[in-house]
């Protein structure tokens, strides 16, 4: 049996930080195996942008901010856009990037 996914405390917080901005967000934390917590979809300089998000918390110490080991070969291996979150203000700096032609 698997055990019940481990959300951090502000991803509620970081999830209404994304709709506020006008993104669509899809819970995945319950994916397991080093998955990201949220896919977020957006329209940004040069069409539709899909990211895939992992949340840390900010308030953490850095030593409780760190990926698992599963994470650490997901965000490895996996060759789409993808990113690691711990504030509001790193939200908007993400999402504001691809509006401005990230790609």
């Amino acid at each position: 049996m698997r055990r019940a996914a481990k959300v951090d405390e502000n991803q509620s917080e970081i999830v209404a930080a994304f709709r506020q901005l006008g993104c669509s967000v899809t819970d995945t934390s319950m994916v397991g195996q080093g998955f990201t917590d949220i896919v977020v979809g957006f329209k940004g300089a040069h069409g539709p942008v899909t990211v895939l998000v992992e949340i840390k918390d900010g308030a953490k110490p850095p030593s409780a901010r760190k990926l698992t080991g599963a994470q650490k070969i997901w965000h490895r291996e996996f060759q789409g856009a993808k990113a690691i979150v711990e504030s509001v203000e790193q939200v908007a700096e993400l999402v504001n990037s691809y509006r401005r032609g990230r790609k």
